[in-house]
C-alpha cells in the first residue's frame, strides 16, 4: 500500500490546494492531509477549523485523511508508515526552498518527495496573498471553494 502526505499551513485553503490534494489521491492508495499547528506563528484559522475546512473539500476524495501535526514531518510520516511527501510547485522559487526541504526529509528519514506541477489556473494563488486580498475588500471568490469563502469573510469583518 502506498501512502503519502500533503503537508501544509493552509490557512485557508485554496483551489489550488485542492487541486494537489486530488492529484495525489489518484496516485496513492492512502493521502494524508497534515496541516501544520505552528504556535510560534497567528494563523487566521486555528488548526481545527483548517481541519474541518479540508474535510469538507476532501470528503469525496474516499482515501483522504486529514491530521494537524507538530514538530518533524518526517515523525509524522514514520508514525504512519508514510513513504511519500506530496508538494505542489507553483513557481521557481517555490522548487529552491523546496527542493533543500525534500533532500533534508530524505537525509533525516528515507521519505522521498514527489513534485506536482501546480495546474496553470492556480499557479499564481497561494494562502497569503488571497488573506491579503480579501482583507482589503478584494474578489477571492475564484480563488477559494465558496465555503472557505464565507468563513473568511465572516472573519475579516469580526473583531481582531
Amino acid at each position: 500500500m502506498r501512502r503519502a502526505v500533503c503537508p501544509g499551513s493552509f490557512d485557508p485553503m485554496t483551489n489550488g490546494h485542492l487541486d494537489i490534494i486530488g492529484r495525489a489521491a489518484a496516485l496513492f492508495d492512502d493521502v494524508y492531509v497534515a496541516v501544520l499547528v505552528n504556535e510560534s506563528k497567528r494563523s487566521l484559522f486555528e488548526p481545527d477549523e483548517r481541519i474541518a475546512i479540508l474535510e469538507q473539500g476532501t470528503q469525496a476524495m474516499g482515501n483522504v485523511k486529514v491530521e494537524a501535526f507538530v514538530g518533524l514531518l518526517v515523525d509524522f510520516c514514520a508514525e504512519r508508515s508514510i513513504d511519500t511527501i506530496v508538494k505542489g510547485l507553483r513557481a521557481g522559487g517555490d522548487f529552491d526552498y523546496e527542493v533543500q526541504m525534500a533532500q533534508m526529509n530524505r537525509t533525516l528519514s528515507g521519505v522521498e518527495t514527489v513534485f506536482v506541477p501546480t495546474a496553470p489556473q492556480w499557479s499564481f494563488v497561494s494562502s497569503s496573498l488571497v488573506k491579503e486580498i480579501a482583507r482589503f475588500g478584494g474578489d477571492v471568490e475564484s480563488l477559494v471553494p465558496s465555503y472557505v469563502l464565507d468563513r473568511l469573510a465572516r472573519r475579516l469583518s469580526g473583531p481582531s
